[in-house]
């Protein structure tokens, strides 16, 4: 019978992020995920070794981006014969690849692997319209040229100024997900105020983590780049209350909360985590960070229950917490991804709700508060921005290291995703 192993997190590495159409505007994906993980190869000597396996995903890519991560991998000094797969699970990506690759340790059928995520909103998939798309399509199939041709005519100029753009926003609803957040604060009454606080609050912490030097041994320059490009040192209150409600217009005419300050910006970025057995990790003399213990997911019904688009952590941690004989205060540290600062702020509003706890989680009393002192304590996507795949591993090795810093300890992980999901886990020392 197959013993269930502890599953060691030894580091991690990511690149600096970047906002949208700045530093990293020519990278491609496969650029920016093969720096990560060569950066993760080099700090830990991983020359040569065939991994386990290798992880990781993008949400928005190309088709030039088949095999994403295996071509990644042949890129690096890894050796060839490491397999890779590419998974896509919206926001969750980066988190969901570093479970899979612990429970294949956890059971024996590896013994180290890399997991990751990796996203560009810069060099977006653009795609030509349908029409055209078609077009093209027949012609390549034409056995003759003269179907070629008569394919081909059916081209109109005007279809090259219609591209098919990619978009965030939910296919069911056809709301952006800043929309989606926006409802999700009106029905939760949470305020511009609390909103800005939250956001000011996730740069102090970015901010005195890089000058505590946090990140030194978790991050690989790119392209010139040191450190996140979004994070604003000298961000104040009164300049965030100045900022206009962008996401208000549709859904909330006049009463807007979120703003290009309290959201998250598009971000590119890549990020990996490297993930043992303790018996690799001690043959190598690698210390461990921590150990990924827990992790549950789930969706909730936001098209026809009209429950809120970003709500799924909110239903996946009680029902994790119950598996780990656990309550929500028994943690040291509590990495919520700051996709909105709404979406942080609903949920630990539901988590203390009474009629929330009891009619839709179906809880015998509430969650209870969290001590707040102990949210996001080096910053978290407000500040840092957030590569939607990418996101996950930057909470992963941030988490372990503060765990590995403090000596003991256990961290909550939580992550909204779209299509109405969330990826949560727990880390152990």
């Amino acid at each position: 019978m197959t013993t269930i192993r502890r599953v060691a997190i030894l580091g991690g590495n990511r690149i600096p992020f970047a906002r949208s159409n700045t530093v990293y505007s020519q990278a491609s994906n496969q650029e920016m995920l093969t720096a990560t993980l060569q950066g993760l190869v080099d700090r830990f000597n991983l020359h040569g070794l065939r991994m386990g396996d290798v992880v990781a995903g993008a949400v928005m890519k190309h088709s030039r981006d088949f095999n994403l991560v295996r071509e990644s991998v042949l890129s690096t000094t890894l050796a060839p014969e490491t397999p890779a797969f590419d998974i896509q699970q919206a926001c969750g990506t980066g988190l969901e690849a570093a479970m899979l690759v612990a429970n294949k340790i956890a059971l024996g059928h590896i013994e180290c692997g890399i997991a990751g995520g990796v996203d560009t909103t810069s060099d977006a998939p653009i795609a030509v319209n349908e029409q055209m798309r078609k077009i093209l399509l027949d012609a390549s199939r034409a056995k003759t040229t003269g179907q070629r041709l008569a394919a081909l005519a059916r081209f109109r100029p005007g279809m090259l100024f219609s591209p098919a753009l990619p978009r965030n926003g939910e296919p069911r609803t056809g709301l952006s997900m800043g929309e989606h957040a926006e409802l999700m604060a009106q029905e939760w009454h949470i305020s511009r105020e609390a909103q800005d606080a939250l956001a000011l609050q996730s740069h102090e912490h970015l901010a005195r983590a890089y000058a505590d030097g946090f990140f030194t041994d978790l991050m690989t320059p790119f392209k010139g780049a040191t450190q996140d490009n979004n994070l604003r040192t000298g961000l104040t209150l009164e300049k965030l209350a100045a900022l206009k409600p962008v996401f208000d217009k549709k859904v909330a005419p006049g009463k807007g909360t979120l703003t290009a300050g309290n959201s998250t910006p598009l971000t590119d970025g890549a990020s990996a985590v490297l993930l043992a057995s303790e018996e690799w990790a001690a043959a190598r003399n690698l210390p461990v960070l921590a150990y990924l213990s827990f992790s549950e997911v789930a969706a909730v019904d936001f098209f026809d229950k009209k429950e809120g688009l970003l709500m799924a952590p909110a239903y996946a941690v009680p029902r994790m917490l119950a598996r780990a004989n656990l309550t929500l205060q028994d943690f040291d540290f509590y990495e919520i991804h700051e996709a909105f600062a709404a979406q942080v702020l609903c949920t630990l509003d539901a988590w203390k709700n009474p009629t929330f706890c009891k009619e839709r989680l179906g809880l015998d009393k509430p969650l209870g508060e969290i001590d707040r002192t102990k949210l996001n304590v080096n910053g978290s996507s407000l500040a840092a921005g957030h590569p939607f795949a990418a996101t996950g591993g930057r909470i992963v090795a941030t988490l372990a290291k503060l765990l590995a810093q403090k000596g003991s300890g256990r961290g909550l992980i939580s992550i909204c995703a779209a299509g109405g999901q969330g990826v949560v886990a727990i880390l152990e020392r």
